[in-house]
């Protein structure tokens, strides 16, 4: 997902020792949360892209066997917060908006969304995520945008 210049952040960042620390803790606070309940996995984060999976199972399905709309919604409204917290470490931030495109029923199976910030101003962050099945399909598209409080 590359994209036009964004500009610099205003905030300082983390060297990588920090970032790989800042990264333990939240997935060791997330365990008991909606995130550790939908089974989501962190697999990486830089400040280029954040990547996150899911290993979908039946109880991810809805009634016509597909992966749940809410499911996936809900994957990549995880992938671009991690990326917003760790653009803004520290401040709190919350979902303002989440525009998402189902592309292509999605099935039992690895799925992997990767996410990346393409504007940031001080009071708000817009990241978009995309969806891939293992079987290489895209399934979903999204843009979010959050608000820094």
């Amino acid at each position: 997902m590359n994209h036009a210049d964004t500009g610099p952040s205003m905030y300082p960042k983390p060297n990588d020792e920090e970032r790989e620390a800042y990264i333990q803790a939240m997935s060791k606070a997330a365990e008991p949360t909606f995130w550790g309940y939908l089974g989501c996995q962190m697999e990486s984060a830089s400040e280029e892209e954040v990547v996150v999976t899911l290993d979908a199972e039946p109880h991810h399905m809805n009634m016509m066997g597909i992966v749940h709309g809410g499911v996936l919604s809900s994957l990549m409204d995880n992938a671009m917060g991690i990326a917003v917290m760790l653009e803004r470490p520290g401040d709190q931030t919350v979902t303002s908006n989440l525009n998402v495109h189902f592309l292509t029923p999605a099935r039992e199976g690895k799925l992997t969304v990767k996410a990346s910030i393409v504007h940031r101003t001080r009071r708000s962050v817009t990241v978009e995520s995309r969806i891939s099945h293992e079987n290489g399909e895209l399934v979903a598209i999204s843009t979010g945008s959050f608000r820094v409080k």
